[in-house]
């Protein structure tokens, strides 16, 4: 089972699990923690081969990464923890993984937060994704991901969530990197489901003015899904949640309260 920590409210009946990105851990939500812990029950999680949820014997020689199988990771810990209906925060991949256990378990969703959201890759990022496929085997992944941090989050202001990510990433294997990797040939079929069907769930994205990347098709999505709305947080790039987090805590926690079940 993955590594989680949960923290329960006197009171709330209401849950919030936050779901990190890939190369991170349940540490980039330090600046959200306290800040939701006055209101809700939190569940912070580490992804398979992320934080402490180090893979086991057995899963060390298991192939199967898929987005499937990362989302039945997340479902078993709230299985295991009774909780019967969550709100989700995800950043970057995490918003993926939130939005396929949506699909797949609309009735364990109350409402869904998703930053720096991905649902289409441009032909940069999958030029971006191509590169990576070549040299994944023969360059230390840290190189890797120091430049798609980069490219991702070029600017001075993106500099702290740079670091972040590339400090978490550098706690993976190689080979761990190399199975999350290949999750990007099942990544495109995947988005194009979730931008074709509206799942009519609360959704509100939050994303950085400056993540060009993404910020696009994200717009596009709002437009045609009738129960979500998308909030724009000026000179901030992709890491919402640690670039601007009294904004995002702000704006979030507001959302959630509007969307209790």
């Amino acid at each position: 089972m993955l590594n989680y920590t949960t923290y329960e409210h006197a009171t709330a009946s209401e849950w919030v699990t936050f779901v990190h990105g890939a190369g991170g851990s349940s540490s980039i939500w330090h600046k959200q923690l306290r800040e939701f812990k006055k209101h809700f029950n939190v569940l912070l999680l580490d992804l398979r081969g992320h934080g402490n949820s180090k893979p086991n014997l057995k899963a060390a020689f298991d192939e199967r990464y898929t987005f499937d199988s990362i989302t039945d990771d997340i479902v078993e810990v709230i299985d295991h923890e009774n909780i019967e209906k969550s709100h989700f925060i995800g950043i970057s991949l995490g918003t993926i993984l939130i939005r396929n256990l949506a699909e797949r378990h609309p009735n364990r969703v109350t409402s869904m937060v998703m930053g720096g959201a991905t649902m289409k890759l441009d032909f940069r990022s999958q030029l971006l994704m191509r590169l990576g496929i070549i040299f994944k085997s023969i360059v230390p992944y840290i190189w890797l991901y120091k430049l798609f941090a980069f490219i991702i989050m070029p600017y001075s202001n993106h500099k702290e969530s740079r670091l972040l990510f590339v400090r978490e990433a550098k706690k993976l294997y190689q080979k761990e990197f190399i199975r999350w990797y290949k999750l990007t040939s099942e990544i495109n079929p995947l988005l194009r489901l979730f931008r074709a069907a509206d799942i009519k769930i609360p959704t509100l994205y939050i994303m950085g003015g400056e993540d060009y990347l993404f910020l696009p098709s994200i717009e596009k999505v709002v437009q045609k899904h009738e129960m979500s709305s998308l909030v724009t947080i000026a000179y901030c790039g992709h890491v919402v949640n640690v670039e601007q987090p009294q904004i995002f805590n702000h704006l979030v926690i507001q959302y959630l309260n509007n969307n209790r079940k």
